[in-house]
């Protein structure tokens, strides 16, 4: 098992586990977007995509971004992690998790965040996970509005 940055080559690979992923867990996102974006987020200075090969095979991915806010300076979201699921319980997302923390910290980053979005399903046990492996839960809630793109018109 290694865990490396992920390179354009990847996209293909990366896009079927994506795919896997928002079906496992209920995100309409198109498979049309997860490419697009994927493609954009490998080529991003401001964005991790690390990936965990098993024998020549990408068997997980964890995508961290940064921003930066008046609050808490340069922080770090740990926005996707999904392991396939031949491939669980041998340490791929703690190794994941590792790598997102070493990297946010090497860019001076104050804290490294994760949503937890539930899309109707359970998701106690990702609280558990996330909480083991040392996040807090600040009790802040996430609100969002969609936007239209803007047309220049």
């Amino acid at each position: 098992m290694s865990i490396r940055t992920a390179m354009s080559d990847d996209v293909p690979s990366l896009l079927s586990l994506a795919v896997d992923f928002y079906q496992e867990d209920g995100f309409t996102t198109s498979e049309a977007d997860l490419r697009a974006n994927l493609t954009t987020l490998v080529g991003l200075s401001t964005a991790r995509v690390a990936v965990s090969e098993e024998g020549g095979r990408l068997v997980a991915f964890a995508i961290t971004t940064t921003t930066f806010g008046l609050e808490s300076g340069l922080i770090a979201e740990l926005e996707d992690l999904y392991v396939a699921p031949d491939a669980r319980r041998r340490g791929q997302a703690q190794r994941l998790i590792e790598d997102s923390l070493s990297w946010s910290a090497g860019l001076g980053c104050t804290h490294l965040e994760i949503v937890i979005a539930p899309n109707g399903q359970d998701v106690s046990h990702l609280f558990a996970f996330y909480r083991k492996r040392g996040f807090v839960d600040e009790g802040r809630r996430l609100l969002s509005q969609p936007l239209k793109p803007h047309t220049g018109e």
